[in-house]
């Protein structure tokens, strides 16, 4: 993701918690029942739902999939998802008049902010740890054929002769004498921990994207606790008596 987009997501989920802590400052208990709130609360939940509804269909019915992405990607999808819920977010949260008093309300307010902040942890941030993971994977390959190419140097010659040639790309940076010289023992055994330290980076990436994948089963969960809460906050507004847009 751009960091363009990355800044405004950003700006957006700190507005989000923004008009959450205004409840600090600012009460209006029949806000939420009026014309504006009322649209605002119709708003929010459509902008937080559709396009939840539409990016999940695309992506796990397979006829759906290929239609729809013949035309618009998956991508393009998820970003339209992020921003509706995150605008949809803050509609909502302005639609309660910063009135949490009920306990369906609170749970509500609480289960939202949940979903967005677990969303935007899951896409923005903790997303980073998949990066570079085939890279490194790719370079400890090359580390490896390095190894065992100065090993068989190293039997062949004296420990004081040059071994090998440098190499070129991105494995400079991983070579202790920099592809710049032919390596000497010494070097060699830099390039022994080195091949150390990647596998273990390489370690802590996989336990991390595990991680990620428990994260996102957390987002998906709480969603549907939320699509429930939201369900029923409906049904009891009009149990009780519908009072939006009078």
């Amino acid at each position: 993701m751009r960091d363009q987009d990355r800044t405004i997501v950003t700006s957006l989920v700190l507005l989000m918690l923004a008009v959450w802590l205004g409840f600090f400052f600012h009460r209006a208990p029949r806000f939420a029942g009026s014309l504006y709130g009322g649209m605002l609360g119709v708003s929010g939940a459509s902008l937080m739902l559709i396009p939840l509804a539409v990016y999940s269909t695309v992506k796990r019915v397979r006829f759906i999939k290929q239609r729809v992405t013949s035309w618009v990607s998956l991508k393009t999808l998820l970003a339209v998802h992020i921003y509706t819920a995150l605008i949809g977010s803050i509609f909502v949260l302005i639609h309660t008049g910063h009135k949490f008093n009920s306990p369906l309300g609170i749970l509500l307010t609480a289960t939202v902010l949940l979903v967005t902040l677990s969303g935007f942890i899951g896409r923005y941030l903790m997303s980073h740890i998949k990066l570079g993971l085939r890279e490194k994977q790719q370079m400890l390959q090359q580390l490896q054929r390095e190894f065992e190419l100065t090993s068989h140097s190293l039997e062949n010659q004296g420990a004081d002769q040059p071994l090998m040639q440098s190499t070129s790309g991105q494995l400079r940076d991983w070579l202790p004498w920099g592809g710049q010289t032919e390596p000497t023992i010494s070097s060699f055994t830099i390039l022994v921990s080195s091949i150390a330290d990647l596998e273990y980076s390489i370690l802590v990436h996989s336990w991390m994207t595990n991680w990620f994948q428990r994260w996102l089963r957390f987002h998906l969960v709480i969603s549907g606790i939320l699509v429930a809460l939201l369900a029923f906050h409906i049904w009891s507004g009009v149990y009780y008596g519908l009072r939006w847009f009078q």
